[in-house]
């Protein structure tokens, strides 16, 4: 059986709680994606300082080449 899109999980990118469209409290939309969060308070912290929370993601192991 096949998940629709509301079913997919999303990772509250203030406190890292696990949560699904339906679930989520609230959202935002940041360089056109959207971010799902678990209260209101984790969107108001995200929304002012958004880069606070988003980080680049690396690899392990990888490093830059010089």
């Amino acid at each position: 059986m096949k998940h629709s899109n509301d079913e997919r999980t999303h990772k509250d990118p203030v406190c890292g709680m696990t949560v699904s469209r339906l679930s989520a409290v609230a959202d935002a939309e940041y360089q056109r994606k959207t971010y799902y969060f678990c209260a209101q308070q984790c969107r108001d912290a995200f929304l002012a300082d958004p880069e606070k929370y988003l980080r680049p993601h690396r690899q392990h192991g990888v490093r830059p080449k010089m």
